[in-house]
């Protein structure tokens, strides 16, 4: 039995509008599922697939008070793409932030909501990823995470280090899961966070009893009306572990 990344879930005060901005950024479709929830995936995508890792983008009113603990980065071919990219991002509505980067040789920015997200400098690594080169999670404990994330899901560990530790689909297709050690501890629910799916055929809550021996743990609020559980990793980040498919 294993879990697999399916998709990101984002919190916004307009998710038509958010939705329409990382579409655009993309080259994605877009559905809505439900009033307040907004679904973006390749054109042509069958969902789920290793190919992409999917956004949900649902509507909550909560503002937003502190840096993003998840986060996207988006690949480049050229230099050249790279400043055509910002260029057109900045367009859609997108600023230049700062998070206390300094001179790195990517850009961040932050899209109209404010969640930050990096325009990288083309990597070799990234040559096949398609638009999304990782998603990103800050953290405290790289190795650990490594070692929670590894055991729950069936995509492959690439890289383990003090300060970071990265991940992929087993069948090397699609964006890394990235864990990136930071000092700033976490504060609050996170408006961006992790979507994991089992297959179908498993069950539901022999997967969740492995995913609690693991490291997870519950994160103590009401979830008598939803059909998926919420759980939260070893530091905290809250991640759904949605039905199987």
């Amino acid at each position: 039995m294993a879990t697999r990344l399916v998709q990101i879930n984002m919190k916004a005060h307009d998710d038509i509008a958010l939705g329409r901005f990382w579409a655009e950024a993309l080259g994605w479709g877009i559905d809505h599922e439900a009033p307040g929830v907004t679904n973006l995936e390749p054109v042509g995508f069958a969902y789920p697939d290793p190919a992409a890792v999917c956004i949900d983008i649902v509507a909550r009113p909560e503002p937003k008070t502190a840096k993003n603990r998840v986060h996207l980065d988006l690949a480049t071919t050229s230099a050249a793409h790279q400043a055509e990219v910002v260029a057109r991002l900045t367009e859609l509505g997108a600023i230049l932030a700062d998070v206390g980067q300094g001179d790195v040789p990517w850009t961040v920015m932050a899209d109209p909501e404010g969640n930050e997200f990096c325009v990288l400098e083309p990597r070799e690594v990234y040559r096949d990823t398609g638009p999304i080169a990782a998603v990103v999670v800050d953290c405290a404990d790289p190795r650990e995470m490594a070692r929670f994330w590894g055991g729950a899901m069936d995509w492959t560990v690439h890289e383990v280090a003090d300060d970071h530790a990265t991940m992929r689909s087993a069948r090397g297709v699609g964006p890394y899961l990235e864990f990136l050690r930071v000092p700033d501890a976490k504060s609050g629910w996170n408006r961006v966070h992790l979507d994991v799916r089992p297959y179908r055929g498993d069950d539901p809550a022999t997967e969740e009893s492995r995913l609690r021996a693991l490291g997870a743990s519950d994160p103590g609020i009401d979830q008598s009306e939803i059909s998926w559980r919420i759980l939260t990793d070893p530091e905290g980040n809250e991640f759904c572990l949605l039905s199987p498919r």
